[in-house]
């Protein structure tokens, strides 16, 4: 996430906001933050107002959030009743050391020796090897797991009171050579039923950085989509098409903030729908900047470190579209290991 993103974060507390929140809502004083969207709850026991955990549908000890509905038979079988044609689309970009990334990370590839090793024996056998320098989890079309996102609930610094999904600390989780819970190995390979949402469709152009889709957003794409009567089911990936993938090969531009869903369709998402998996076209899912200054990333927070609903960003998405294909068999299994924050790696579609 970029530095000038984060850098609002320490300026939000200087806004006066309006609506039914304090207008002393800031970083230092989140309590007075009471009425803001991404607040649940009536008391402010953390900076998201109530606490979350243990999770109410996985349980107090639960690491795999909402990839357990992935172990539901229920939840498989109506994924692959979603395939029709047998048409396999890649949902992921190339990985290569130009493509957009966030802040200062890299990704750095090398073939030691070329070939890496032989010859040896009669067959004359050698081979390639590969050395990747990257942050495994973070970079390309990426994964989110859920010791990604946290809150800080107490005094800045406090590992204690560093909270994570299902109320995991930084005290817990802290290690040097990974993390000790809520690692991309204690989630579940992803066999869902995918929905591609075209709001790029909807509104007749791409996207601009910061803009929200909204509700009315969903519908009008349902709508278009000759999907107004679809009913949703938990476990389902619904995935969110905004038109940044545009300019993928435009770094700078394409770091340049985002547009994405904010809280409105959040708690769609996670409370009437009870998704399994959020995706998109842009390197958040959420709007950057959104219209809130308060609100830095809040929507990660809010679907990750709440609900546990894990997602996937910089997917590929045109291809679906331009071949009007809004429902099918999405599959992905984050590479398990352990510790990770996420996972690189390629999620299909099959129509």
């Amino acid at each position: 996430m970029r530095k000038a993103i984060f850098t609002a974060a320490s300026l939000f507390g200087a806004v006066a906001f309006s609506g039914t929140a304090s207008a002393e809502c800031t970083a230092e004083n989140w309590k007075g933050c009471a009425g803001k969207a991404w607040v649940d709850g009536k008391v402010m026991d953390t900076p998201l107002g109530s606490k979350w955990w243990p999770n109410p549908l996985w349980g107090g000890d639960d690491q795999a959030g909402s990839t357990n509905w992935y172990t539901k038979p229920e939840v498989i079988k109506r994924a692959l009743s979603a395939t029709k044609s047998g048409k396999v689309y890649k949902l992921g970009h190339d990985y290569h050391s130009e493509m957009p990334l966030f802040g200062a990370r890299k990704f750095s590839l090398r073939i030691p020796g070329t070939p890496t090793g032989g010859t040896f024996g009669s067959n004359r056998i050698m081979w390639n090897d590969e050395f990747l320098a990257t942050e495994v989890g973070q970079v390309g079309t990426q994964f989110d797991g859920l010791g990604h996102i946290g809150v800080q609930v107490g005094a800045d610094g406090d590992k204690t009171q560093m909270r994570w999904y299902n109320g995991f600390t930084a005290a817990e989780m802290g290690g040097a050579y990974g993390l000790q819970k809520l690692g991309t190995q204690a989630l579940h390979p992803i066999v869902a039923r995918g929905i591609l949402l075209d709001i790029q469709a909807v509104r007749g152009r791409d996207m601009e950085k910061g803009e929200l889709i909204t509700m009315d957003d969903v519908k009008a794409a349902l709508k278009k989509q000759g999907m107004a009567d679809f009913k949703f089911a938990a476990g389902d990936a619904i995935i969110f098409r905004t038109g940044w993938e545009s300019h993928w090969t435009n770094a700078a531009k394409y770091n340049d903030g985002a547009p994405g869903i904010g809280m409105e369709v959040a708690r769609w998402v996670a409370e009437e729908v009870q998704a399994g998996v959020t995706g998109g076209d842009t390197w958040p899912v959420d709007a950057v900047p959104n219209p809130d200054p308060g609100c830095v990333f809040c929507v990660h927070q809010y679907l990750q470190t709440r609900h546990g609903i894990v997602n996937q960003e910089n997917m590929k998405l045109s291809e679906l579209a331009k071949d009007g294909v809004y429902l099918f068999t999405y599959m992905y299994s984050p590479a398990p290991i352990r510790g990770a924050t996420g996972s690189m790696g390629a999620p299909i579609a099959i129509n």
